[in-house]
């Protein structure tokens, strides 16, 4: 029979409780938006935490960190880890295990005094969320080579402050040099943000790939009117436009394809008066990249022909596209094979969301792991992975670390 060494439980919820505890907002979710002070003071902690490990840390010219624990031999690393970041009404798990229970690998060879073949290295990318700097993971679409440096250090928040300049004020930019380099294998442990794992009382997802997204963004130009004296057959409300856009499209939605209507702002913005002006954005995602690209096509029909209906101008910009990825099979196996050695309840699912080893996964082989979400709820304070679910996914990592860092 196998035997298992385990995750310190008490040092790793210890370390979680820490990283509650800054950004706290009410409802015991997390405000910790990338590059702010909330980041940089998670940041400098997660230093601190790594430094004690024995790891060497390094940052990168997109402000990603990574810490790095020797190998016996000079072989390229395998790599864990996530994001720190969050929305700016979040929970404390999303991305957050990624990196702490990276973490919690790392300290669980120290405690037993394994040496790998293979380097372990974690990272922690910037700005996975997207919350603060569109679009969504800048810092590993960097350094895979979906976006320059010039564009992604040219993003700005809503008030008008750089990547760039955020970068530099919190200490967090590093060189190019530092970058993630040749690696063996990427793992990044994630919260499901979904309700499959729960439903089906799985304990663990053995993440296959990533489905594909599209995202819109309209602008609906009518005139503003006073809402008084303008009778109703002689507006042209770009509200009311929009709202039947809305509606519509939730048509384009099917079993394999999910449509959501993100952000909406009106101009003027006042009670009494026509809206001019209205901006929103559209979200469409599928697992089938055929599908997808046929709900955009049959999106952008059905906004022009209801503005022309309703004879508003329209002027709708492709923000950003993902296509579906499949992750590598030889870490899927390895990650399948450590959670029947240690007798846990597993599925095979696909992620509905982007994250960083969609990017990661164009430079070199990657493979992700769920751990269920109560109620499949995400991206809110409710946010909740139960300790026993958080525990499973530690073990699972570990072993299959143990796994990828033998030659």
């Amino acid at each position: 029979m196998k035997t298992f060494n385990h995750i310190n439980e008490e040092r790793l919820f210890l370390n979680l409780s820490k990283s509650s505890e800054i950004g706290a907002i009410p409802g015991k979710g997390l405000r910790r938006l990338a590059l702010s002070d909330e980041d940089k003071e998670m940041r400098d902690l997660l230093k601190a935490w790594c430094e004690q490990a024995g790891l060497t840390v390094r940052v990168d010219d997109f402000g990603n960190m990574y810490a790095r624990r020797k190998g016996k031999k000079d072989l390229p690393p395998v790599v864990l880890g996530s994001h720190l970041d969050t929305q700016p009404a979040g929970g404390r798990f999303d991305g957050v295990l990624g990196v702490l229970l990276a973490l919690e690998v790392v300290n669980t060879l120290n405690d037993h005094n394994i040496e790998t073949d293979r380097p372990v290295e974690i990272i922690n990318f910037t700005n996975e969320e997207g919350a603060r700097f569109e679009p969504p993971m800048l810092g590993s679409g960097g350094i895979a080579g979906v976006f320059d440096k010039d564009y992604v250090y040219s993003r700005k928040d809503r008030d008008g402050h750089s990547f760039q300049k955020e970068l530099q004020r919190i200490g967090y930019k590093g060189e190019k040099e530092n970058r993630l380099g040749d690696f063996h294998s990427f793992v990044e442990l994630h919260i499901e943000q979904g309700p499959v794992l729960e439903d089906e009382n799985k304990q663990i997802g053995i993440v296959e790939g990533v489905q594909g997204i599209s995202w819109m963004e309209v602008t609906v130009t009518g005139e503003a009117d006073h809402a008084g004296p303008t009778p109703m057959h002689l507006r042209k409300d770009a509200l009311m436009a929009a709202a039947e856009i809305m509606h519509h499209l939730e048509k384009v939605a099917d079993t394999e394809v999910t449509v959501t209507i993100g952000k909406i702002s009106a101009s003027p913005d006042t009670v009494n008066c026509v809206p001019g002006e209205v901006y929103f954005t559209v979200d469409i995602r599928s697992t089938d990249d055929s599908l997808r690209e046929e709900a955009v096509a049959e999106a952008k029909t059905l906004i022009r022909e209801v503005c022309q209906k309703r004879q508003v101008d329209v002027e709708t910009t492709e923000l950003w596209e993902t296509e579906k990825i499949d992750f590598d099979k030889g870490i899927l196996d390895a990650i399948e094979e450590s959670v029947e050695d240690l007798g846990y309840s597993s599925r095979k699912i696909v992620s509905g969301a982007g994250h960083d080893a969609k990017y990661i996964n164009n430079i070199g082989p990657t493979a992700m792991i769920f751990l269920p979400s109560v109620n499949g709820k995400s991206h809110v304070p409710s946010e909740l992975t139960l300790d026993e679910d958080i525990i499973s996914g530690a073990n699972v990592l570990y072993q299959t670390t143990l796994a990828l860092a033998e030659e």
